[in-house]
């Protein structure tokens, strides 16, 4: 009997903010294995932000995801099928399966698919805290930032999946660490449950000046690092707060993905405070993921790092789970359920 597989495809460029039109839910039926091949069964779906900007053709750091082929994405799954010796039915594994339910990969290619261990982590959290967003955050603080003991981090967007870890990352550091988030639910989860320091409702404050008067509040001490993950007035109000010699990771610009102009109020600060602004890409830094991968598994394998899932059921669940990412409607690492 023929397996059939359920696949998303990417039907159409979204012209502003997508939209569930922009996807199509096809099915296929699931190819014979040739030799060095495997076939995963996917378990969990990652949706995270990077994909809006892959959906444009505009010129970006990567190429465009291609119309009519599957949505690119993460994802955790089970061999259920092999003809490659490296690999064993029942062995659990992460790679980038795309939006469908199952995949057949060429698994003699170095890297593209990866063995894990579920003994002290559960498999889902290898899309999150110990995959692509956990190494993310630490690139970016331990890399970029470079935090010191008692020094003032801010995070944007620190109830997502790659806040939430930047956030404990410095904290474990000897950091203050106050998070920016929208709403108070989320505000009060980031502290309570990530342990921040403190965390500010950004939709409470209605322009760059009023953020910046609770920045000055909550970082009395100014700010030395910020993890930026969203853009605009969030950007304006921490620069006017960041002190000299302080330094900036450029992970997301949330605020500019539907091709709004993002521009900066006060570029001179970067002068002025002789500030250190440096964008990065996460993949193109495969060196550090092993000792990245190290600490994250210990603390999480610990149960010192806290981390929340937000999860869709089913694959035709995931155009609107993404669109609801982009709004800000998880907390946590969003991931859709498979099996």
């Amino acid at each position: 009997m023929t397996t059939m597989n359920r696949q998303i495809l990417l039907a159409s460029r979204p012209t502003a903010e997508p939209t569930a039109d922009n996807f199509r839910l096809v099915e296929t039926p699931v190819p014979e294995l040739a030799d060095g091949q495997v076939l995963v069964r996917h378990h969990f779906l990652s949706l995270d932000p990077y994909m809006r900007g892959r959906m444009s053709e505009s010129k970006s750091y990567a190429q465009p995801q291609p119309l009519n082929e599957v949505m690119i994405g993460g994802t955790v799954g089970e061999v259920v099928a092999s003809k490659n010796g490296h690999f064993k039915v029942g062995d659990q594994v992460v790679g980038m399966g795309g939006w469908q339910e199952y995949a057949v990969v060429n698994a003699d290619q170095r890297g593209v698919l990866q063995k894990v261990d579920t003994t002290h982590i559960p498999l889902s959290a290898y899309l999150g805290a110990v995959g692509m967003p956990g190494v993310t955050a630490w690139y970016g603080l331990v890399k970029i930032i470079n935090p010191k003991a008692g020094e003032t981090i801010v995070v944007s967007a620190a109830s997502g999946a790659v806040g939430g870890a930047v956030g404990q990352l410095a904290k474990a550091r000897g950091c203050r660490v106050v998070g920016i988030a929208g709403g108070p639910q989320k505000c009060a989860q980031v502290v309570e449950e990530l342990g921040f320091d403190a965390c500010i409702d950004y939709k409470a404050h209605g322009d760059a000046k009023a953020l910046s008067k609770a920045l000055k509040e909550a970082c009395p001490n100014g700010i030395d690092g910020y993890f930026e993950n969203v853009g605009g007035m969030i950007l304006d109000a921490v620069m006017s707060r960041a002190n000299a010699f302080s330094r900036i990771a450029m992970c997301g610009m949330i605020a500019g993905y539907n091709g709004e102009p993002i521009p900066m109020a006060a570029p001179q600060l970067i002068l002025v405070n002789r500030m250190k602004i440096e964008g990065f890409i996460v993949s193109e830094h495969m060196d550090v993921w092993p000792d990245a991968l190290k600490e994250l598994g210990m603390l999480v394998a610990s149960g010192k790092f806290k981390y929340r899932e937000t999860v869709a059921e089913g694959l035709a669940a995931a155009p609107e789970a993404f669109l609801g990412l982009l709004k800000g409607r998880n907390f946590g690492k969003q991931l859709v359920k498979l099996v």
